[in-house]
């Protein structure tokens, strides 16, 4: 929803029609084969997908969230359609910026899966990193926003700002665009989902 509504949103602006097919991945068993590091599996879903998306008539796909992003190295070569990469989009964007990442626990842990690792990107500590799990995962399978969890990550957030000396806090995971916009967010971030609109705007451009 995050990404369709930012898209009609801004073709709108541009007086341009919105042409897109979306084929509906299902939540649980993307997070299961992450959780069971069943890569493989999950390359063979996602590519599956994009094949029907590709039978509808379109010319290139994207994948409208972040964690599924793990296998996307093994399924570029092979997708049935040209895929924008939402890690090296981020890689390009963030590289040199001083950062620590919201998301899943394995988002976290693998530095964006490896897109942005390197000594600028601070992981939080053990507890920390549960707790942005956690504020995470119930989110994204409540399919709303609660204050809750918002004010939990406001103040981690705020924490590893002071601490670490940090540019900014890397939204990355979709779901949070359900807790945080310009209007709440009192601590420099980053958004990858809208980094990766941003690169299928530029797609879509004449």
């Amino acid at each position: 929803m995050y990404y369709y509504q930012a898209l009609a949103k801004t073709l709108e602006q541009r007086r341009e029609p919105l042409h897109l097919l979306m084929v509906h991945a299902d939540v649980h068993r993307v997070l299961g084969y992450v959780q069971a590091k069943q890569f493989g599996d999950l390359t063979e879903y996602l590519a599956a997908l994009v094949g029907q998306l590709k039978d509808g008539g379109a010319d290139f796909a994207v994948i409208a969230a972040v964690t599924p992003h793990v296998c996307v190295g093994e399924l570029v070569p092979r997708s049935p359609l040209p895929l924008i990469d939402l890690l090296k989009v981020a890689h390009e964007a963030i590289s040199g910026k001083r950062i620590a990442l919201f998301g899943t626990r394995f988002t976290i842990e693998t530095d964006l899966f490896g897109a942005l690792r390197g000594e600028n990107t601070i992981r939080p500590q053990p507890t920390e990193v549960d707790q942005i799990h956690e504020a995470y995962v119930r989110t994204a399978l409540r399919g709303e926003g609660a204050e809750e969890e918002r004010q939990t990550l406001t103040s981690l957030a705020h924490s590893l700002m002071q601490r670490e000396g940090l540019d900014a806090i890397v939204f990355a995971g979709t779901d949070l665009a359900l807790l945080f916009n310009q209007s709440n967010t009192t601590f420099p971030f980053i958004d990858c989902a809208q980094l990766h609109i941003d690169a299928i705007m530029n797609r879509l451009s004449p």
